[in-house]
Parts: structure tokens; C-alpha cells; sequence
């Protein structure tokens, strides 16, 4: 039986389909995440790998909508891996491991280079010093790349993603240009962009990319996601896509 420690939450997201055990202070997952996992398009039984996962948000929700044969969360937290590996076990979810490893390192148990036919990702949005940090140490780290930065994320991905592989990143809006020309950089050619506005008034927040490792030259621009269509009130686009998925 799984049980629940006094400092974390159980939250309920994909209409109450899934439960994620994460901390109640420190690093939890944002409507980014979930915008990511309802972005990329794996084919059942592909292999799948997620970089820098922490709660498991992502790799749970891959694996519960898309029924592919193995997710890797990788995660270099052991707190956090070990919430992620309660929250499969609470839902019932066995397609996915979990592995404790800094991506950075060339080498990683049990991951072999190449492998992966999707490699997702949401790295942190701030580089180092730039903007106001949480003095809560895991959030400082997930939100600023003072350990793992975009080029860290992006060579991991180019790394562990197949010839002709995809990979799938949600990054920040404003950042867009460091993060396609460091994909491009790698021969990860993106192929499909969406821009997410927190409202239709408003600049961008969010751009999801999916690219092609070894892929040619051509990108689709899909129409904007637009999150709100008041304070409070999903657009009916978002709230088909995120599946009533907050439920928090």
C-alpha cells in the first residue's frame, strides 16, 4: 500500500486518472508539463525517455495515454525518483523506470545511447543569475540551470534519441532562438512548433517544439494555444487538451 508522508500532496490530474505523489514545498510540476505530454505523438511500444523528470509527471502521463512499451524517468533527485516510482506503483503504472543519474554524465547505467525512439524534456527556463531565484533550493533547481543547462539538455537528448528519432522540448517562449539553434546545432531539426499564450491579449509564455534527429529542413508553425480565455477560466481548446488534467 502506498502511503502518503506528511510533507507531500497526492494530486489528481487527467480528470482523476492519474495521482502524482510530489513535495508540498519544493519542486512540483506545472500545466507545462502537462502541455508537453499532451504535445508529442509516441507510437505504442516505442521506447521513451524523459530527461531531467522529477516527480514523474510527464513519464506517467506518456504512459498512461499513448500505451508505449517502456518510459524512462531520469531524474538525478533520489527524492524525487522515489516519489515517481510511489506514484507509478500507486497507479498502476508498470511501462516505467525510473533512474537516478545526472544527465550531464556521458555514461549512465542502463541507458544506452541511441536507443530511445522519444526523448522529452522541460528544462529549466532561467539561466543562471538572471531573474528572481527561490530560496527553496528544489525549486531554485528546476527553474534555473545552475545544475544542467539548455545545451546540457539538448546533448542529452541528441545523445539517447535514434537516428531519426524525435524529440520533444517545452521551453520558454522568450528563449525560442537559443533553443532551436541549439537543436539545430546537434542535427536535431525541428519539425513541428506551437507557441502557448497565457492569453490571447498576450506574448507568448511557452513554445513547444518537436524535432527529428537526422530530419531535413522544414518546420510546421501550428496555430496558437491560447491557456485562458479569462482569469481562471480555460479556453475550450485548453481544457480539451490538459483533459480537465488540473484538478488540484
Amino acid at each position: 500500500m502506498t502511503t502518503i508522508e506528511t510533507n507531500e500532496t497526492c494530486d489528481s490530474i487527467l480528470g482523476g486518472r492519474i495521482r502524482v505523489i510530489q513535495p508540498r514545498k519544493g519542486y512540483r510540476f506545472s500545466v507545462d508539463a502537462l502541455l508537453l505530454a499532451r504535445f508529442v505523438r509516441p507510437r505504442p511500444r516505442e521506447r521513451v525517455l524523459e530527461l531531467g523528470a522529477g516527480s514523474g509527471v510527464v513519464s506517467m502521463l506518456v504512459a498512461a495515454l499513448y500505451g508505449v512499451r517502456e518510459v524512462v524517468a531520469l531524474e538525478k533527485d533520489a527524492a524525487l525518483v522515489a516519489m515517481a516510482r510511489r506514484s507509478a506503483e500507486l497507479n498502476g503504472i508498470d511501462s516505467m523506470r525510473t533512474v537516478v543519474a545526472d544527465l550531464r554524465e556521458r555514461r549512465i547505467h542502463g541507458l544506452a545511447a541511441n536507443s530511445f525512439d522519444l526523448v522529452i524534456a522541460n528544462p529549466p527556463y532561467r539561466a543562471v543569475a538572471s531573474g528572481r531565484e527561490s530560496p527553496i533550493p528544489a525549486r531554485r533547481v528546476a527553474r534555473s540551470e545552475a545544475e544542467g543547462t539548455l545545451e546540457d539538455f539538448v546533448a542529452a537528448a541528441a545523445r539517447y534519441a535514434r537516428h531519426r528519432g524525435t524529440v520533444g522540448f517545452v521551453f520558454l517562449a522568450e528563449r525560442s532562438a537559443e533553443l532551436l539553434a541549439a537543436m539545430r546545432a546537434r542535427r536535431i531539426e525541428p519539425k513541428r512548433i506551437r507557441f502557448v499564450h497565457p492569453r490571447a491579449d498576450r506574448a507568448a509564455s511557452a513554445i513547444l517544439v518537436e524535432a527529428r534527429k537526422g530530419g531535413g529542413i522544414g518546420v510546421e508553425v501550428e496555430p496558437p494555444l491560447v491557456l485562458y480565455a479569462r482569469e481562471g477560466l480555460y479556453t475550450d481548446e485548453a481544457r480539451e487538451i490538459l483533459g480537465a488534467a488540473e484538478n488540484r
